[in-house]
């Protein structure tokens, strides 16, 4: 498992208002609510393998996410199937979460290639995507 990611940590501007997306996201996607504390919340995807985690975090510091300053631009999940990223989708409407780009196909990427794009309540972008 050499090169695996094993945790990202996102920082949210309020972490209570954050919660409940990823916990709709995330847990759609597998993970389950793990640890948390007073400035942050974690969820694990357990495998056999060991368990990547997702945590939120409370920023120590004011400014809105600029996905196209230094930093992340995004982050992306695996999905098992369109239908898969279509599901996501549904939910997303759901939670009334931002869609940026509904389901679609984006041979630009690669052949194949059908995402969904959304940002969290902070406007990270966020992609769920299916490459046969």
């Amino acid at each position: 498992m050499r090169g695996w990611v094993h945790h990202i940590d996102l920082n949210v501007s309020d972490l209570r208002r954050s919660e409940p997306f990823y916990d709709a996201v995330l847990g759609f996607l597998g993970y389950r609510r793990g640890r948390s504390g007073d400035n942050w919340t974690d969820w694990d995807l357990n495998q056999s393998h060991g368990c990547p985690s997702v945590a939120i975090v409370q920023a120590k510091s004011d400014g809105k996410h600029d996905r196209y300053a230094c930093g992340l631009h995004h982050l992306a999940w695996v999905a098992t199937s369109r239908e898969d990223v279509d599901r996501l989708h549904a939910r997303l409407g759901e939670i009334g979460a931002t869609i940026l780009d509904p389901p679609a196909h984006h041979p630009q990427y690669r052949e194949g290639y059908y995402a969904v794009f959304f940002a969290d309540p902070d406007g990270l972008k966020l992609e769920f995507v299916y490459t046969p």
